[in-house]
């Protein structure tokens, strides 16, 4: 009896392993920053010219997607800033859409750390961010961009004090009151399990340690950006509670907020919601 169960124990750990061991690999495949190779063929496949290039601002190198080789002044530009853990290619689907390159210029860029550019060497803050995003938009008249922030991304968008077309917030990550910390960040707290986190991981939960004490120095100020918002928020977000969105309603002029509530949706609404995201920054565009 005591070996049978012995026997039985030795495959059920055989079997853990096995499971665990496919978890981790799925995990680091998808937290690998995609070469400009694979994603060359990633758009390739979908019949759509892609242009990456590399810039830098203070010693990092960053990457920029964009559909277009030259900016067409005629028509809005679109800028995404992805949350974290996240890359240029979390809005692949809206650079791929033809619509949307019809009628706007789109750039996507991999913040400091998550890119294949100095991975790892996130900068936890929010100032940082907005510099470099300003930094990247200098040759392009405000007035003519649309600037999409979402999850952390938000508030780096809102951090911007430029009179942009319109800022449309996706989720965003605004208020140190509504920040929550998820039980999974113990993973890069302990030293002894940091190890197994893709450099990535430890970009997004060093940024997730800081980013509630970083929030304290501009939530006080939202209300004084001059752009008109769209905040956009899932009213199933576990994440990224709704309560961020209906804080942001009460501290800015009605005129200036419009709240874009998702039923049903979730922190992944930059992919499961796609068409309503879609259709919204559409109406931005005229």
């Amino acid at each position: 009896m005591k070996k049978r169960i012995k026997q039985l124990l030795k495959i059920i750990g055989i079997l853990l392993l096995a499971v665990i061991s496919f978890i981790l690999i799925q995990f680091y495949r998808f937290s690998i920053p995609k070469t400009d190779v694979a994603i060359f063929k990633e758009f390739k496949k979908n019949n759509v010219s892609v242009f990456i290039e590399k810039k830098e601002f203070k010693s990092f190198a960053y990457r920029v997607l964009s559909t277009q080789k030259v900016m067409d002044t005629t028509k809005p530009t679109i800028v995404f800033i992805h949350g974290s853990i996240g890359s240029a290619l979390d809005f692949k689907k809206y650079m791929l859409d033809s619509v949307l390159r019809k009628k706007a210029n789109l750039i996507s860029y991999d913040r400091v750390g998550y890119g294949i550019y100095q991975t790892g060497e996130v900068q936890q803050s929010i100032a940082f961010e907005k510099e470099m995003l300003e930094d990247l938009t200098k040759n392009i008249n405000p007035e003519n961009v649309i600037l999409v922030g979402y999850s952390y991304g938000g508030p780096i968008a809102l951090a911007s004090k430029k009179k942009y077309k319109k800022i449309v917030l996706l989720a965003p990550a605004i208020y140190s009151s509504a920040e929550k910390m998820p039980w999974l960040i113990n993973f890069y707290k302990w030293k002894v399990t940091r190890w197994i986190l893709p450099k990535t991981w430890q970009s997004a939960s060093k940024e997730k340690l800081t980013h509630k004490k970083d929030l304290h120095k501009f939530e006080e100020t939202w209300n004084d950006n001059p752009s008109t918002i769209i905040c956009v928020q899932g009213d199933d977000d576990w994440v990224v509670p709704y309560e961020n969105s209906l804080l942001l309603q009460k501290q800015f002029p009605q005129k200036n907020n419009n709240l874009v509530p998702l039923k049903n949706a979730g922190h992944g609404l930059v992919w499961t919601n796609f068409k309503d995201i879609k259709q919204i920054l559409i109406l931005q565009l005229n």
